[in-house]
């Protein structure tokens, strides 16, 4: 995860939010979890699962998601990434500079 804590530290004041969330697990686990590795994006807690899996279909992390500014959708890309190399930086910087 330390690309996803580059990612967010690099475009959150740029309109771009990274969120991560945690789904199936106590509060307690998901905070001791979230200090131990660093992680200084949001960690937001879905614990019955319910909204993961119904809503965007997540059945097991890793799942990254592209959600646009009204909502939506967009883009959605399951197993880890390595969001630190160029292609990864192209693509959130199209994102982020997409008309409104």
């Amino acid at each position: 995860m330390p690309s996803v804590n580059r990612l967010y530290e690099e475009f959150k004041g740029q309109g771009f939010q990274v969120l991560l969330i945690s789904f199936r697990e106590s509060a307690e686990l998901v905070k001791r979890t979230a200090a131990e590795r660093g992680y200084t994006a949001p960690v937001l807690l879905d614990a019955s699962g319910d909204v993961t899996g119904r809503v965007y279909g997540v059945f097991g992390p890793p799942t990254a998601y592209l959600v646009d500014r009204e909502g939506r959708l967009v883009g959605r890309m399951v197993g880890g990434r390595d969001w630190s190399g160029p292609a990864a930086r192209d693509l959130i910087r199209d994102f982020v500079a997409a008309p409104r």
